[in-house]
C-alpha cells in the first residue's frame, strides 16, 4: 500500500479548515464565512476523492507489472 499522495494531504487539510470556517460561520451568523468554508470542505473533499483514485490506479498497475514479472 502506498502513502497518500499530495492530492490526498492538501484535499483532507482543505477539508477540515473548510469545516472549522463553515461552523465559525454558523457560530457567528456569517453567512459568507460559512458558505466559504463549505466550498472549501467540498473542493478539499473532491481533492482527497481524486488523490485516493490516483493512488488506487497506481497500485493496481503495480500489482499487474509484479503478476507479469512473475
Amino acid at each position: 500500500m502506498r502513502t497518500p499522495n499530495k492530492n490526498e494531504i492538501r484535499g483532507k487539510l482543505d477539508e477540515a479548515v473548510g469545516t472549522v470556517k463553515e461552523e465559525a460561520g454558523r457560530t457567528t451568523g456569517d453567512i459568507d464565512l460559512q458558505n466559504e468554508g463549505a466550498d472549501q470542505r467540498i473542493g478539499g473533499s473532491m481533492e482527497a476523492g481524486v488523490g485516493k483514485a490516483r493512488r488506487k490506479i497506481s497500485e493496481g498497475l503495480d500489482e499487474v507489472a509484479d503478476k507479469l514479472n512473475r
